[in-house]
C-alpha cells in the first residue's frame, strides 16, 4: 500500500553532490523505516544506509559513511539521500525501500521498492 518513486539522479562529476528523493504515497509511510540501496552493473545490490520512522537513528555503511546521509520529512513523505564527496564507486542504481525491522541492511527485509535513480559519477 506504499508506493516511492526516486528522484535526484544524475550525472556529477567526482567530489561533488547530489541529493536523492525518495517521496512515497499511503498515510502509513511515516510508520516505516526507510533504507537506500544501490546496484552497480555486475554487482550485488548492496545496503548504503536506512532511517528510522521518528528520523532521530540513521545508520549507514561503512563505503558511505562520513560522506552521506539520510534524512527525512515526514510531512511531506519525502526521505532524502545527500551524497558528497561522490567517487566514481558511488555510480549505481539506487533505490529506496521500507521496513518494518529497525537496523536491517538485508533487502529481503524490505517490502516496498521505488524503481530507483541513476547516479553516475564520471569525469
Amino acid at each position: 500500500q506504499v508506493q516511492l518513486v526516486e528522484s535526484g539522479g544524475g550525472l556529477v562529476q567526482p567530489g561533488g553532490s547530489l541529493r536523492l528523493s525518495c517521496a512515497a504515497s499511503g498515510r502509513t509511510f511515516s510508520s516505516y523505516h526507510v533504507g537506500w540501496f544501490r546496484q552497480a552493473p555486475g554487482k550485488e545490490r548492496a545496503f548504503v544506509g536506512a532511517i528510522s520512522w521518528s528520523g532521530y537513528n540513521t545508520f549507514y555503511a561503512d563505503s558511505v559513511k562520513g560522506r552521506f546521509t539520510i534524512s527525512r520529512d515526514n510531512a511531506k513523505n519525502t526521505v532524502y539521500l545527500q551524497m558528497n564527496r561522490l567517487k566514481p564507486e558511488d555510480t549505481a542504481n539506487y533505490t529506496c525501500a521500507t521496513t518494518s525491522t529497525w537496523n536491517s541492511d538485508r533487502d529481503d527485509e524490505y517490502h516496498y521498492w521505488g524503481q530507483g535513480t541513476q547516479v553516475t559519477v564520471s569525469s
